[in-house]
């Protein structure tokens, strides 16, 4: 048994020198890889995004209906529902931070937030409930995809809060309007 035990090491041991011969590790040539922040962080990426009016005007309530089931473990969003580990969302757009929700017991951070639930807030708190109020109870990491968000916060307005929508910026009618002259001017140069 000894010999048996002697011989697995010494196999073991070969082995192991052999396959660190064969894979030798080799350092990269470029070293890591870039992250972009797809967070909406303060860096980068704001003169590209689309404004929050505008995505609000294309969200889908279906869809927001969708992103609503990852929120399902811990809210509830029919009227009068119970609160659960988070409270019922039921007409929530609008609505107070941190106060009312059927006696629910929030954070001394959302409490002290003030202000209500706006478009803008609600766009905030779901991209990152710690930054927006950091300290919450809220354990969830946030939503990244500002379409997600878009379709969720359409949603919770659908759900008893029904809040006018902002208006969409024209920055879609400027972009069009260049494309049209361009239509026009290729006929022109045809001809000539």
């Amino acid at each position: 048994i000894a010999g048996w035990v002697l011989f697995a090491g010494i196999c073991a041991l070969g082995l192991t020198i052999g396959s660190g011969m064969l894979f030798k590790s080799h350092a990269p040539h470029k070293p890591g890889f870039p992250i972009e922040d797809t967070a909406g962080g303060e860096g980068g990426g704001g003169a590209s995004a689309v404004p929050l009016p505008n995505l609000l005007a294309a969200a889908d309530v279906e869809k927001g209906k969708a992103v609503f089931a990852k929120c399902a473990a811990c809210h509830t969003d029919n009227q009068g529902g119970a609160n659960g580990i988070g409270p019922n969302l039921y007409a929530v757009v609008g609505d107070e931070i941190g106060h009312g929700r059927g006696g629910f017991a929030f954070s001394d951070v959302l409490k002290n937030h003030g202000g209500s639930w706006t478009f803008e807030n609600l766009d905030q708190w779901l991209t990152s409930p710690r930054k927006f109020a950091n300290g919450t109870k809220m354990s969830f990491a946030g939503l990244s995809s500002p379409e997600d968000r878009a379709n969720l916060m359409v949603y919770l307005n659908a759900q008893g809060s029904n809040i006018p929508l902002p208006k969409a910026e024209a920055a879609a009618d400027a972009a069009a309007a260049p494309a049209e002259g361009d239509k026009a001017a290729a006929p022109a140069a045809a001809g000539a």
